[in-house]
């Protein structure tokens, strides 16, 4: 068993502390491959609420993983890029703290 430990990553101009059994390097890269894609998002969508903006990342990316398995038949590669994202997506989004109403 791989030990886990904490990497510091930027997304949406917020700093999130991500732990993960992957090096370094390999969150930093998903990191900012999920934060363009967020850019894309919010871009195209003209939305400034960031978790639709998260949510719709998630969709995007789980879609290319599901394309990606479908035409590969297996889950390597660029489809274990995506789940890393999502994995990224589900700890930040489990740090969000809800706004005070």
């Amino acid at each position: 068993m791989t030990a886990k430990h904490t990497v510091p990553v930027r997304i949406q101009g917020k700093e999130y502390r991500i732990r993960a059994e992957a090096d370094a390097e390999t969150v930093a890269r998903a990191a900012h491959l999920l934060d363009e894609t967020m850019d894309k998002i919010r871009a195209r969508s003209g939305t400034a609420d960031s978790v639709d903006i998260a949510v719709l990342a998630a969709l995007n990316l789980a879609n290319v993983l599901t394309a990606e398995r479908a035409s590969s038949g297996t889950g390597t590669g660029m489809g274990d890029r995506v789940l890393e994202l999502i994995r990224l997506v589900e700890s930040a989004v489990g740090d969000a703290k809800p706004a005070a109403s």
